[in-house]
């Protein structure tokens, strides 16, 4: 559904997106993670035919944002991240505009209208001013805006900044009530844990490049040797650490007495972590639990960029 190839963005000699690939199927949830000033906007803007690239194409549905725009502008929902509303409209009448303009009839709208306010729980507020709408209804709207020719993808430039933490939950409910429709999402955030929940697929960008892709247990397993590995030992703590410390794939030993904890990170792969406890085992160390310190989205987010930066 989603094919970018080789697209790269200069201004001058600044490289603001650096021959980036991704290819995404239909359906799917595509979280786009990254700093301010990442490229993450310059990629969304590329892709709703708004900014043209230095280099390189995308394709929405085999349809190229270079040489078929207009195409492409049938095909996608964008809601960039900052965004205008007509103050002096109410919401309906907003919603009317844009179907308008997409060629809607007004018997079309007047079947939409109603179906899309209630898609983002602004039914209550359909006669309301949209300059009196709080900021998560105002996003809401837009969202329903984006919706208003029934596009097969959606392009989400931080639907949720500025958001409250309420406003932020109706906003991921109906980004999954979306999915749940078939639609193609694309949503860039640095809010990182939200993502995790909501996308199939995640991609890390950092000065321009795409630098992991994948789902989060993917990303995860490229840092490798940044395992946390948490074993709890009946007794015998000193002798267990003893045995750990010999381990060539483990640092940053850590003992905690009272809880008959013994914490470290290993940088072995997943079966030599399978031999270590078998050979504790042999060794008669006596283990209750061995369990491995899950990262969220933050940590693996933090992890994949020093790295890139110390490329």
């Amino acid at each position: 559904m989603v094919d970018i190839k080789g697209l790269t963005k200069k201004y001058g000699s600044f490289v603001a997106l650096n021959n980036l690939n991704l290819s995404l199927d239909e359906g799917v949830v595509f979280g786009f993670v990254g700093a301010n000033g990442a490229g993450k906007s310059t990629t969304f803007s590329i892709l709703a035919t708004l900014l043209s690239p230095t280099s390189g194409d995308a394709f929405i549905n085999g349809k190229s944002v270079v040489r078929e725009p207009k195409e492409v502008r049938k095909l996608i929902g964008y809601m960039p991240d900052f965004f205008g509303v007509y103050d002096q409209l109410k919401a309906d009448e907003y919603l009317d505009f844009y179907g308008a303009s997409y060629g809607l009839s007004a018997a079309e709208r007047q079947v939409l209208i109603p179906q899309l306010l209630e898609l983002v729980n602004l039914s209550h507020k359909r006669y309301e001013y949209v300059d009196l709408l709080s900021r998560g209804m105002k996003q809401r709207l837009c969202l329903a805006r984006s919706l208003i020719h029934d596009p097969k993808v959606l392009i989400l430039d931080e639907p949720a900044s500025g958001l409250d933490p309420r406003a932020r939950i109706e906003m991921r409910d109906i980004l999954k009530h979306l999915k749940s429709m078939g639609k193609t999402i694309l949503i860039s955030s640095h809010i990182l844990p939200e993502l995790a929940e909501m996308c199939d697929e995640i991609g890390v960008i950092d000065n321009g490049k795409l630098i992991a892709h994948g789902n989060v247990a993917a990303i995860q397993e490229q840092l490798q040797g940044d395992k946390r590995i948490i074993v709890k030992v009946l007794e015998q703590m000193e002798r267990a650490r003893d045995f750990f410390e010999e381990d060539p794939f483990i640092s940053s030993i850590e003992v905690a007495d009272s809880r008959n904890e013994i914490s470290f990170n290993y940088r072995g792969k997943t079966e030599d972590q399978v031999k270590l406890l078998r050979k504790a085992l042999l060794a008669d160390i006596p283990i209750y639990t061995l369990t491995e310190e899950e990262k969220n989205l933050e940590d693996v987010f933090m992890a994949i960029t020093k790295g890139a930066d110390e490329a």
